[in-house]
């Protein structure tokens, strides 16, 4: 049994207010008429970018620890064989674009609700806002899986090889439960990354990925159990993550306030849990979906085996590298969100600015060395020279979409942090399939630019979610925002009753 934390009159302000309020990246204020600078202490800044680094480093960690958790199973089944290969590449591709891209979005839905209750003190809400969204993804998950155990005669009816589609169907119908977990995953991170409490996340996704090896090292090769032991070897991988998490905050003293025990309040307000997180999940999807439509355009290209090669390698190199801009996103999405919650306009504002500069100074390194070592990337992937001299073209052309990628990353981490899910899925709406895709399609099959058109097409669509997130936070009354986002915590705070 929890006691509610006391309400605070959400009426006064929480910080002294200025005419005009702190819009944007405004630097100035406004006294008496005249315009003075606001100094930023640079011990200030420098608390700030601490925060960040602390919380950003442990979470690109977690996010390519848990997407090694797929790419050793396809590892291990490559060793089997062309056929289990394909067939496991296109199951793995598939459960990413019809469950997991999905189960993610929503989840962040998390980041914005559990973000903004903990700096807001409402520390029991976080525990009722995780059991709704696990009971929430838990239910999609159902029509999910039997998506997944179609997905052979899915691949089928759209034209695809009989063998790899009857053995993408296999492998993908023993992940099934594996899809649960994922959904419990996401929901356990963002209930820890909202609390700033980051490194048991590290461990145990470290511990998870390392036993992976040994599970499936022993149903792939020891049980003759073929790729499909890899496929068994994802779903307990990810039930051990699950449960690693629920026992530290289970009995974690650092989970103590934020979790106490299972609530029937986590059965109320769904509708406010689902009208947020559809958005948040469409954020997700919408740029995910678009990437794997790059791939299947590439094979309608001229000369397709070299297309797809030189796009996948790209593919691979741009999905590594937004692991960090990722991290990045889900510091600044808890550093937003804990201080609008606690009604700190100034130090959002200035978590905002912070991230801004560290990761256009880290996309400017990361895009220099890439063009730099250009011609030596492809080697990584491939030793035929058509390739590699290919990749050495499309490198300059990816060191840009990279540098978009990482400033939309930590703009769309904004977006999550303050709430904007609705806003930010219409831009990528607009973004992608309205500009994106079809310049991507005017490039490659009009203009005749090839693959390096496809990529052009995502440069485009990169720059318009770039430049319209932008706008939005430029444009942004932070003061308005944190006391709007102080008002609906507090009004939706509810009594900790437990049930056990």
């Amino acid at each position: 049994m929890g006691s509610e934390t006391p309400r605070s009159n959400v009426n006064a302000p929480l910080i002294k207010t200025r005419e005009g309020g702190e819009k944007g990246f405004n630097l100035f204020e406004d006294k008496n008429g005249t315009s003075t600078i606001i100094v930023k202490e640079s011990s200030e800044i420098v608390k700030e970018v601490k925060k960040q680094l602390w919380l950003a480093g442990p979470l690109i960690s977690v996010n390519v620890l848990q997407f090694c958790l797929q790419l050793i199973s396809v590892m291990f089944v490559g060793h089997l064989g062309k056929l289990s290969l394909s067939s496991a590449s296109m199951a793995t591709s598939l459960a990413s674009v019809t469950g997991f891209s999905l189960l993610m979005g929503m989840g962040s839905a998390l980041e914005t609700l559990c973000g903004q209750s903990y700096g807001a003190k409402q520390y029991h809400m976080l525990g009722v806002q995780m059991q709704r969204a696990m009971f929430v993804l838990l239910l999609v998950s159902i029509p999910l899986a039997f998506v997944w155990a179609n997905i052979g005669k899915i691949l089928l009816a759209v034209g695809q090889d009989p063998e790899i589609s009857f053995g993408a169907g296999v492998y993908a119908r023993f992940m099934i439960p594996s899809i649960f977990a994922y959904g419990l995953i996401q929901c356990e991170v963002r209930f820890l990354q909202s609390q700033s409490i980051v490194f048991p996340m590290m461990i145990s996704s470290a511990i998870t990925a390392l036993l992976h090896v040994l599970v499936c090292w022993v149903l792939v090769f020891k049980t003759g159990l073929g790729f499909r032991g890899a496929a068994m070897a994802n779903t307990i991988s990810y039930w051990i993550n699950a449960l690693l998490l629920a026992l530290y905050i289970k009995f974690s003293n650092t989970c103590k306030s934020t979790w106490n025990g299972f609530s029937k309040e986590a059965l109320q307000d769904i509708p406010n849990f689902i009208r947020l997180a559809i958005p948040s999940a469409l954020m997700v999807c919408l740029e995910t979906w678009s990437f794997e439509m790059m791939v299947l355009l590439s094979g309608f290209l001229p000369n397709p085996k070299l297309e797809a090669s030189v796009l996948s390698i790209s593919l691979n190199t741009s999905a590594v590298l937004f692991m960090i801009w990722s991290g990045l996103g889900g510091a600044i999405s808890t550093r937003v969100s804990n201080e609008l919650g606690a009604g700190n306009s100034r130090a959002a504002r200035l978590a905002v600015q912070v991230v801004l500069l560290l990761t256009i100074t880290v996309g400017i390194l990361i895009g220099s060395t890439m063009i730099l070592v250009r011609r030596l990337w492809g080697y990584a992937y491939s030793n035929d020279g058509e390739v590699v001299s290919y990749v050495a073209t499309m490198v300059p052309i990816l060191a840009v979409s990279t540098f978009l990628d990482a400033i939309q990353c930590v703009l769309s981490g904004t977006a999550r942090g303050c709430g904007w899910q609705k806003i930010g899925a219409s831009i990528n709406l607009g973004a992608y399939y309205l500009v994106g895709i079809p310049s991507a399609i005017l490039l490659a099959f009009v203009l005749n630019v090839g693959g390096k058109g496809l990529w052009l097409g995502i440069i485009c669509a990169l720059a318009v979610q770039v430049v319209s997130l932008l706008i939005v936070t430029w444009r942004t009354n932070w003061e308005q925002q944190a006391k709007k986002v102080t008002s609906r915590v507090y009004e939706s705070a509810i009594p900790a009753y437990t049930v056990s």
